[in-house]
């Protein structure tokens, strides 16, 4: 095991190796975490004996257990850190930090590597709070930012070459509570949320019961990191247009989910926007939010990601694999109705266009089916809408089916039958100023691939068909006023929309490089397909 930065407090009075093997070792491991808890805070704690008993566990075997590793990095990190040290200072701790964590994990498996960096993302993140709570006019000042910047891309370099590594998780639980450890590492009177500060209270909730999935940890600590390198560019931006950002943000945000490929991290991040607001108060303004939240459902809902599929989850408990598709379904019909609130009736139908062409409506059709031994070849409509399958599925709710095992879901799938369309008619001259963005398109990783052919040409028309006038359906409230302004005018208008191909580039070799960015062809190596929907048509299927 390569321990090159560790430096064995007293080597001289090492137990013996045989001593901690086998049932003797979780023995040790266990009573050492006991008393340790019992004395955090206790300005006579004997760091230093503890510092030698966990460094022998931790050095006992090839792939230690996460707390092992935590308590010596706490314990050895503590006894060199001020915190009343200067911004760069304190970024040069967290470097070391770093170094170190990053060297007592090299043997360890991914997930449990991933994880072990929530303490170096806890000292990045104080780190900009002190920054954002300054003007950033000095040079010391930008210095600082771009320091911080440069250590949060070397933290996604790690996460991106762990997630690049073959082998999966052992599957590994923490032997202590979280919160325990927290304490460890932050001081006695600190919680599991002052400790994750970027996610929402219900995911520290998850990560604080006992018995906490390691993998689930590390899905938590990329979402962290993930969103810190996201508000940090939304702060810091220089001379760039916020089109601009937004675009080279979103681009970013869907080529690092493709290349991290992370369950946990994809199914933390879409319960997060479950939430009516994200906890970035301390770094975005309400604008950044907005903002970030839109690049954030664009990045979730406007992409058939390949790590989600059936054959990639078959090793995943089924049911934790449904709710991921029940909360994507949501998001999906909450994010439909919040831009449709704020007049963007356009982001509103490429969002209904993706869920149209994804496989998430199947997954949970197929399900269903399952549970209920209806036949495959049934007529009965569902709905080409998220509202529509939610409906169906409250329906089957009601009729005693469990559907909906989670009580967060299922308060916002109830959300929906309260909700009448009315609640959201726009005025025509809103709807008319909104623009489209051109990158609203519905991308396929790693199996997108051109139409080409009548036969596909033909199949890819109806579908697009069947999309549009599912959108009209969810739109009629907010054309009465419209309508009125197209008199006059041919009744029927080309709406076009291009398919490109997506192809995610290969994740990063070294822990320095950046993260993996998303390519996309040119716009004439895609296809373009017409669809034609007239106020008739949208009248006529609305009957």
């Amino acid at each position: 095991m390569a321990l090159d930065l560790i430096n064995p407090p007293n080597s001289s009075n090492f137990q013996n190796p045989n001593l901690l093997i086998g049932e003797c070792y979780n023995i040790k491991l266990t009573q050492s975490l006991k008393r340790l808890s019992t004395e955090v805070g206790d300005e006579n704690t004997k760091s230093a004996q503890f510092l030698q008993e966990f460094y022998e566990l931790m050095q006992a075997r090839v792939d230690p257990p996460l707390e092992s590793i935590w308590v010596y990095a706490a314990l050895s990190f503590r006894s060199r850190y001020d915190p009343k040290d200067e911004p760069l200072d304190r970024i040069s701790a967290a470097k070391q930090l770093f170094q170190l964590i990053s060297s007592c994990s090299s043997s360890c498996d991914s997930s449990k590597s991933v994880a072990l960096l929530a303490p170096v993302l806890y000292e990045v993140y104080k780190v900009v709070v002190v920054l954002f709570g300054k003007d950033l006019a000095s040079k010391r000042e930008k210095k600082a930012v771009k320091e911080v910047k440069s250590m949060v891309e070397v933290i996604l370099g790690c996460i991106n070459v762990c997630s690049s590594t073959e082998g999966k998780s052992n599957g590994s639980n923490l032997l202590a509570p979280f919160s325990d450890l927290v304490r460890i590492w932050a001081g006695s009177d600190a919680g599991v949320e002052s400790f994750l500060p970027l996610v929402s209270s219900e995911v520290c909730g998850r990560v604080g019961e006992e018995g906490c999935d390691v993998g689930y940890l590390a899905g938590v600590v990329i979402v962290e990191s993930f969103l810190l390198k996201l508000c940090l560019n939304l702060r810091s931006r220089i001379s760039i247009s916020k089109e601009d950002l937004e675009k080279e943000l979103k681009t970013w945000a869907v080529g690092s989910i493709t290349g991290f490929g992370n369950f946990y991290f994809f199914e933390t991040l879409v319960r997060m926007l479950l939430e009516k607001s994200l906890p970035l108060t301390f770094l975005s303004s309400s604008g950044d939010e907005v903002l970030l939240r839109k690049l954030l459902y664009d990045a979730v809902i406007l992409v058939d990601y390949s790590f989600l599929n059936p054959e990639r989850t078959i090793d995943l408990p089924a049911d934790q694999v449904r709710r991921l598709a029940m909360a994507r379904l949501i998001v999906t019909h909450e994010a439909v109705e919040y831009f449709r609130e704020h007049g963007d009736q356009r982001r509103s139908i490429s969002y209904i266009n993706a869920f149209s062409n994804s496989c998430l409506a199947a997954q949970l059709i197929k399900w269903i089916r399952k549970q209920i031994h209806m036949e495959e070849n049934d007529s009965k409509s569902y709905g080409s809408s998220p509202k529509a399958l939610i409906k169906w599925l409250l329906s089957l709710e009601d009729q005693g089916l469990r559907v909906f095992d989670d009580s967060i879901l299922k308060n916002h799938a109830k959300l929906v039958c309260d909700t009448s369309s009315s609640d959201f008619k726009q005025q025509a001259s809103e709807l008319e100023s909104t623009k489209v963005d051109d990158d609203l398109l519905f991308y396929v990783d790693s199996r997108g691939e051109e139409f080409d052919g009548d036969e596909d040409d033909e199949k890819m028309s109806e579908v697009m068909t069947a999309a549009f006038v599912a959108a009209a359906h969810l739109m009629k409230s907010a054309d009465n006023e419209v309508k009125k302004r197209k008199e006059g005018r041919s009744t029927e208008k080309k709406r076009k929309v291009k398919f490109l191909k997506y192809e995610p580039l290969q994740n990063s070799e070294s822990l320095s490089g950046r993260s993996p960015v998303v390519s996309y062809d040119s716009v004439s190596s895609g296809s373009e397909v017409e669809n034609r929907l007239s106020d008739e048509d949208a009248e006529q299927d609305e009957q």
